[in-house]
């Protein structure tokens, strides 16, 4: 299962709008601490973010295709394990028992009922 990378309209927006503000003057300074280097400097910071974020999702998805790969070997292993105890010790013993798997004369047999068919 892949996630879903991030995009932000709100960076985008920001890029627009800092390319309108540089085409009025590249060292633009409105006072109280808002400049375009400030401004610059703030895009940068969220497009680092948004980056690092998508190259983690990318890792995660990673490691959870091992997650599931592994699974998948482990289960396999588990059953071959299992069958294994069966062939050398029989599928009746207490052995087999032991290591999880259910004895034949314990496991109950499905009865079923024929139903009962009408005649004319």
């Amino acid at each position: 299962m892949v996630r879903r990378k991030r995009t932000s309209r709100i960076l985008s927006h920001a890029e627009q709008r800092l390319a309108s503000i540089e085409s009025i003057n590249s060292s633009l300074d409105v006072g109280e601490g808002l400049t375009v280097q400030g401004y610059t400097e703030k895009i940068q910071n969220l497009r680092q973010s948004i980056k690092e974020y998508n190259r983690t999702l990318s890792t995660i998805d990673n490691l959870l295709t091992q997650i599931v790969e592994n699974e998948k070997d482990l289960a396999d292993y588990s059953e071959n394990i299992l069958r294994g105890i069966a062939y050398k010790f029989g599928s009746n013993s207490h052995e087999y028992q032991m290591a999880g798997g259910t004895r034949k004369s314990d496991r109950k047999r499905v009865v079923r009922q024929n139903a009962a068919v009408p005649t004319a």
